[in-house]
């Protein structure tokens, strides 16, 4: 420990450190035990973070979300280094896991060899040698969060029947209907046309045809290709004229011609599922992972907040990326 002080007491003196006797100065942000961050290496994260997010958002939301995970950026980093020291403390071995993993890699994209995969990430422009290290890193910090964390929680049955029997109304399962269906477009066709088509599909429907036999030979919907097949759809999922016009049906039975935007539509139920609550059986794995989720949570907090106690942790830059 008196290393560790000693240490950390000439990094605040020197406020910056120079790397192999270059003129380069490194900015330091945070001290983490006998660990730094520095300034390139927060900006490095928020330049992965924005990467990360510009995939998954656009425009406002993306701005949203970006500043919402930006705050909190250099405390994940914090933790981060925090594991990365616990799994080198408690000599967490992760090298039967990388090869595990690259093995799957390789088997998933059919590759032969480590120098294929190399080779691969390197004309797609990434290091393998920094894939490799991040790549370490991650197994190592789950493997310390397994470790003091996962492999200490147990969730008792008695606590899933109980959640259960308190919460049984949030397993319901809502109606579903099974389709299928005629549509006619209206574009191109003269009304006359349309209602003449509308009549003979109707009548051919009153004399005991088979609705998918007729869809096959009329519809103009992409559902002609599937025998009329609409497919399952929840309730809610559907427009809502369609919808409640469906919910007057018993299986088997045919709406009406329903008016759409672009032309009309024939329904017939084949299937309902009706609302009802899950059993217990069927609600317990869910129940289950909602319980875990929560006591993980619950006690990765108690763990971090714990190695954070036990360490030294002098942010010496609280807001590096408003620095100018």
């Amino acid at each position: 420990m008196k290393k560790r002080v000693l240490l950390s007491f000439l990094l605040i003196l020197c406020g910056a450190v120079v790397f192999f006797c270059q003129e380069v100065i490194e900015e330091i942000v945070v001290i983490v035990n006998d660990d730094i961050i520095t300034l390139s290496q927060v900006k490095e994260q928020d330049e992965l973070l924005r990467q990360m997010l510009r995939v998954q958002f656009q425009g406002e939301q993306y701005q949203r979300e970006y500043e919402r995970r930006r705050k909190n950026l250099l405390n994940e980093m914090i933790v981060e280094r925090l594991l990365l020291q616990e799994a080198q403390i408690k000599e967490i071995n992760v090298d039967e896991q990388m090869k595990l993993y690259i093995e799957n890699m390789k088997k998933e994209n059919d590759i032969e060899s480590d120098a294929e995969l190399f080779q691969i990430m390197r004309q797609q422009g990434t290091d393998p040698e920094e894939w490799s290290k991040q790549l370490r890193e991650s197994i190592m910090k789950e493997g310390v969060i397994f470790t003091e964390v996962n492999r200490n929680i147990v969730v008792d049955d008695s606590e899933v029947v109980g959640y259960y029997k308190v919460h049984s109304k949030e397993f319901k399962v809502i109606p579903e209907y099974n389709l299928k269906a005629i549509s006619i477009s209206a574009e191109l066709k003269s009304e006359e046309e349309v209602e003449a088509k509308k009549r003979e599909i109707s009548e051919k429907i009153a004399s005991g045809q088979d609705l998918a036999a007729l869809a096959s030979e009329y519809s103009d919907g992409p559902e002609k290709e599937k025998q009329g097949d609409l497919g399952t759809y929840k309730k809610g999922e559907l427009e809502k004229s369609l919808e409640q016009a469906v919910e007057k049906l018993k299986v088997g039975e045919i709406t009406p011609w329903l008016k759409m935007r672009n032309g009309w539509i024939l329904l017939k139920l084949v299937e309902k599922k009706e609302e009802r609550v899950k059993t217990y059986e069927e609600a317990r794995k869910e129940i289950e992972q909602q319980l875990f989720a929560e006591i993980y949570q619950k006690k990765l907090n108690e763990f971090l907040n714990k190695l954070r106690e036990k360490s030294y942790i002098n942010i010496l830059k609280p807001n590096p990326l408003d620095i100018k």
